[in-house]
Formats: structure tokens, C-alpha cells, sequence
């Protein structure tokens, strides 16, 4: 908080960026998944920002810092979620207001009967006929201990039986809400997708088909490269090769340049690996402008690139953001059978986000937002029907605090988002999403059930009651046994 506006600091490898700033010495790459969604790493240089939260992946760089400890990414995100909760449609229960109401209706009722009955039917005060019992009766007929309960104890049961399946509601007003939503909305990267990338091709530039021998050799050096490089491309390259039981080689002359690639020697041979611009600085001036043209036509597909170069030849290696397990047939099962309407909300880019939403079944994508670009866009949606944000991230919650539902994930989710959610998923499973979407209406339902069957109880024993007709006992039987149906009734949500 003492840092002034102009000061220097030093971010080695591996720390998270504390306060907004510039570059001023130093090239590296930057994970911003938690700010941005995007699941690849962004290369900075010189002159160029760096947010508040960021994580410097590669190498030292110094900072210039632009914006103090209040007015960094981080506290104005933090400031997005205070207003977007504070805009929060505020679900009243308006059945709490209206049992204090009822309650002291009856009560003044009763003192009104008492005394007016005999002048109207022309009957004594005391005795099993007369209009003080009547007046007991009925109290105790209308009494509102049914109607009370209707609510409170449905709602009760079906966050007991949402925490049982590892779902934590703030409050049964959740399910009222979760009901209404005609639309649900899912960031990508961490929700939809797993975060984490994993290679999933390697190919020759000149598309040429490689033997197995070949591929396992490319891989080899690759991970023998990347090894000791703590990035999510050199996670995935390392993983695949453990997996695979590739063998790792011996890299000499191994120089790593922060922010472009690694390069070594191996065989009497340059191998290098890093972004394919790295790789066209190293090739020949006749082969770069080939090496441009080929490298178009395949990142128009949205994946994340990394190229290797070895003996003169061009190595293409292609990444996806894994998709979440069940997360395909989640989609499925909400368009077809709840006629619910799924978009991605996401800080990646279109291409990215459109090949992952289309996987996935996904037809409307907003790509390219910001913090206060998808807590606009939420509020629009919100607006225009019940909406639920699914989302894990810092960069999710301002828009899980504004929509009519936030669901966050509880494993992977950052504090901030979880805070600001009205539902948290502590499996990470989003299968649970369709069966808390049940849950929901089935509440509502058994909600109306009570209320119903409370009323109807009331309406039938208190006119009875005034009329002489129920005696005192039975008034009793009639309200004890409306309550404790009310009770069992709410006790059929406990089912899994």
C-alpha cells in the first residue's frame, strides 16, 4: 500500500506481479488466466503493461509501477464485485412478511369473534357453545404454524441434500433464483475447459508424414529443451513425454531467451523451440516468408502453436485447453432437456474461444472481455431473463456477484470468485449443475405443495369452527396434523 506511483520493482521468475506497471528492463511471459481467461501465456517486453496478479513465468524483469495498491486490476475487480452485488436483485420472502401480518389478524379476530358472535347468532359467552370456544377453535384452526413452516423447512431440506452431493447454496433464496434462470453462462478457461494445456499433435511444416521413430526423436528433443522450464508448454511437452516413455537426450550449449525460446545443440546440430516467430528469426531470409505463410493457415484454428527447429526442418506443435470432463454432455442435456440456452462469456481470444464452443455445442460466444466488459454484459443478460455465470476465476467474479445466480468451482476457483458466488461446486463437477437445476423446481414445487395444503387446512376448519361445528379437540387434530403433513411433505426433497 506504501509503493508510490513511478517506483521500481524487480519480479523475478516464478512471483506474482503486486502492482500494475510498465517494463523497463527485461522480456518475459506472463500467466493471466486468472485475469484474462486466456489459457495460453502472453509474452511482455518493454513498454509494454502488466496487471496486478499476473505471474512472471520466465525470466527477472524490472517495473515501473503505474497505479497504486488501490487503484491496481486486482482492487478495481475487487470494486466490480462490491457493485455488482450491491445491483443485485434482492429476492424478498414475502411469505415472512405476511406471516406477521396473518398472525396478528388472527389474533384480533379472535378477540372480535368472541365478543361479536352473540350478538349475531345470539349464543352465550361461555360454554361448549359459546362464542369464546368458537373463537379458541378458530384461532387454533387459523393459527399459522403450517404456513410458517411450508417454506423454511422445503428449503432446508434441499440444501441439506445439495451439501450431500457436495453443493453449498447461500441460503434456500438460491433455489428460488436458480429456478427462474432461463440462461446459463460459462467462462472457458478453468470452467468449461481444465486450464491446463496438453499437446495433442506434432507435424512437420512441410507436411510431411512423420515415421514413429521420427516423432518419438522431435519429442525427445523437445522435452530435453523444456525440462527444467517451468511453463505450460513445457508442462504439456514434458507430461506427453513421460506419459509416451520418451527418453530425454543431452541438450549442450543450452540458452534459454525469455520470452521467445530455448536453444541448444544436440548431435552437432541447432535445436531450437519456442514461438514461431523465434523460429523464423533462426532460419534462413528465403525460408521466413514460406514459414509465414504456412503458419497463418494453421493458427486460424484457434490452438496454441509452439515450433521446433532441427537440422533446417520446421516442427509444428499443437496444444488444447483440455476440456472438462462431462462438460459436452452438461451442454446436451440443457439444451434438449431444459430448454435452458448456454453462451461462453471468456477473456480469450475469438478463435479459441469459437473452436472450444464448438466442440462443446456452444452456438453463442462472447470472446475478448474484460472484468467489466462481462459484468456489463451479464447485467444486459439478466436482465432480459434469469441468467446463471459459471465461472472460477478473479476475472469471473464481478460477473458472478451481478448475475441472478453465480455457481463457482470449488477446487480450482479462486477465493475472490467463491465469495462472490451464490452456489459452489466443491467437486468441480459440473454434471451437478442439471441435477441442482432439478433440485431447484422441485423445491419450488413442494414449496406450493405446502402452501397449498397449509391453506386449505386453515380455510376448511376455521369457518367450521366459528359455525360451532369443530369442537375445540378437533381443531387441535386438524392443525397439528396440517403441520407435521407439511413437514413430511418438505422431507421427500432429502432424496438424492
Amino acid at each position: 500500500k506504501e509503493i508510490p506511483v513511478n517506483a521500481k520493482l524487480l519480479v523475478k521468475a516464478g512471483e506474482i506481479v503486486p502492482l500494475d506497471g510498465k517494463i523497463i528492463e527485461g522480456r518475459s511471459s506472463f500467466n493471466l488466466v486468472h485475469l484474462t481467461g486466456e489459457s495460453a501465456p502472453v509474452v511482455k517486453d518493454v513498454e509494454d503493461d502488466v496487471p496486478a496478479g499476473a505471474r512472471n513465468l520466465e525470466s527477472a524483469i524490472t517495473l515501473l509501477v503505474t497505479r497504486t495498491s488501490s487503484d491496481s486490476t486486482l482492487s478495481r475487480i475487487i470494486q466490480l464485485i462490491t457493485q455488482a452485488q450491491e445491483a443485485k436483485p434482492k429476492l424478498q420472502r414475502w411469505l415472512d412478511r405476511f406471516g406477521k401480518v396473518y398472525a396478528s389478524s388472527v389474533i384480533g379476530l379472535t378477540f372480535l369473534f368472541a365478543f361479536t358472535l352473540p350478538w349475531i347468532f345470539s349464543i352465550n359467552y361461555l360454554g361448549d357453545e359459546g362464542s369464546i370456544y368458537r373463537a379458541l377453535a378458530f384461532m387454533i384452526a387459523a393459527s399459522p404454524c403450517a404456513l410458517i413452516i411450508a417454506t423454511p423447512t422445503a428449503y432446508l431440506s434441499a440444501i441439506s441434500s445439495c451439501a450431500r452431493k457436495g453443493i453449498l447454496l447461500k441460503g434456500g433464496i438460491t433455489l428460488d433464483a436458480l429456478a427462474s434462470c432461463k440462461t446459463i453462462a460459462f467462462d472457458k478457461t478453468g470452467t468449461l475447459t481444465t486450464g491446463e494445456l496438453s499437446l495433442t499433435k506434432v507435424e512437420s511444416l512441410q507436411n510431411k508424414p512423420l515415421s514413429e521413430d521420427e516423432e518419438k526423436k522431435i519429442l525427445s528433443i523437445a522435452a530435453s529443451l523444456e525440462r527444467h522450464i517451468v511453463h505450460p508448454i513445457a508442462t504439456a511437452i514434458v507430461t506427453y513425454a513421460q506419459k509416451n516413455h520418451i527418453p530425454l537426450i543431452e541438450i549442450i550449449d543450452f540458452k534459454s531467451q525469455p520470452g521467445f525460446g530455448l536453444q541448444g545443440q544436440y548431435d552437432g546440430s541447432l535445436a531450437a523451440i519456442g514461438l514461431p516467430e523465434f523460429i523464423s528469426s533462426l532460419l534462413p531470409h528465403e525460408q521466413q516468408q514460406t514459414f509465414s505463410e504456412e503458419l497463418s493457415s494453421v493458427q486460424r484454428d484457434g490452438q496454441v502453436l509452439a515450433c521446433l527447429l532441427f537440422e533446417g526442418n520446421v516442427y509444428l506443435f499443437r496444444f488444447t485447453d483440455s476440456i472438462r470432463e462431462k462438460a459436452k454432455e452438461l451442454i446436451s442435456i440443457l439444451e434438449s432437456k431444459t430448454n435452458i440456452t448456454s453462451v461462453m462469456l471468456t477473456g480469450d481470444h475469438a478463435n479459441t474461444a469459437n473452436s472450444v464452443a464448438k466442440l462443446l455445442g456452444i452456438e453463442k460466444v462472447y470472446a475478448d472481455l474484460r472484468p467489466e466488459d462481462k459484468l456489463n454484459l451479464v447485467a444486459k443478460l439478466s436482465q432480459e431473463s434469469g441468467l446463471a455465470m459459471v465461472g472460477d476465476g478473479i476475472n469471473d467474479a464481478p460477473a458472478l456477484a451481478r448475475a441472478t445466480i453465480g455457481i463457482s468451482l470449488g477446487k480450482i476457483g479462486s477465493a475472490t470468485a467463491i465469495d462472490a458466488s451464490d452456489v459452489v461446486l466443491l467437486n468441480d463437477d459440473l454434471h451437478l449443475i442439471h441435477w441442482l437445476l432439478n433440485k431447484a423446481h422441485k423445491t419450488i414445487k413442494i414449496v406450493k405443495e405446502n402452501l397449498s395444503l397449509a391453506l386449505s387446512v386453515i380455510f376448511l376448519a376455521t369457518t367450521p369452527a366459528l359455525l360451532g361445528l369443530v369442537p375445540l379437540w378437533l381443531a387441535v387434530v386438524l392443525h397439528e396434523g396440517g403441520t407435521v403433513l407439511v413437514g413430511l411433505n418438505s422431507l421427500r426433497l432429502l432424496k438424492k
